[in-house]
């Protein structure tokens, strides 16, 4: 850690900025970098006053939702093509996206807003919400609300409890499991609701 604080304190003026920027669009396009980790770098650049804690989370924000937005409208203008590739067909195969096509189906839009607490989904879930044609507003609402509390949340974090980076990691880690938590107990409670009432209007019938 003490080299990573080391290696942060050699910025000064924009650079910051655009690291932090450049490294969270490439987050938002599926490069293998961890996201919370750009973020966790961007709190102890604002704590150890290599940058302004306010504009590195506007600036963390506005790098966020672009690099989501753009696999969005990938996904959305030439998905379909690209899941022929192998690469995005092995991301991608044809049985997950018709999963994840059924959980928008019943109220699935909550998925976009858990998805940005789930690392591993981010990407493909929004990839298949340009490919489902989910509206942008639809999608930009759900994931710019999540973002509101996950960017801020980590960056506010570091900054404020400094040097006691552990601790930070553990309250990050305990929020947003609570969170995805939540959600999930949601999503199952709404599907669990329409498959009853389906099932109860067949039996009517």
């Amino acid at each position: 850690m003490d080299h990573l604080v080391d290696f942060l304190l050699n910025f000064y003026g924009p650079t910051p900025y655009l690291i932090i920027f450049g490294v969270l669009l490439a987050c938002g396009l599926g490069v293998p970098i961890p996201e919370d980790i750009t973020l966790f770098a961007a709190g102890l650049m604002a704590y150890y006053g290599v940058s302004d804690l306010y504009l590195m989370i506007a600036v963390s924000l506005v790098g966020v939702m672009m690099g989501d937005s753009i696999i969005f409208w990938l996904g959305r203008t030439i998905g379909s093509q690209l899941t022929k590739k192998w690469f995005f067909a092995k991301l991608l195969p044809p049985d997950r996206l018709d999963h994840v096509g059924k959980l928008f189906q019943t109220r699935g839009n909550k998925l976009l807003f858990a998805a940005r607490f789930m690392p591993g989904l981010r990407a493909p879930v929004f990839f298949s919400a340009g490919v489902l044609k989910v509206p942008f507003k639809t999608f930009f609402f759900y994931d710019g609300s999540a973002a509101l509390i996950s960017v801020p949340l980590i960056i506010g974090a570091v900054y404020k409890f400094g040097d006691e980076l552990d601790q930070v990691v553990r309250v990050i880690k305990k929020i947003e499991g609570g969170i995805v938590i939540v959600i999930a107990v949601v999503i199952l409670g709404i599907m669990g609701k329409w498959y009853f009432s389906r099932k109860r209007k067949i039996k009517e019938a």
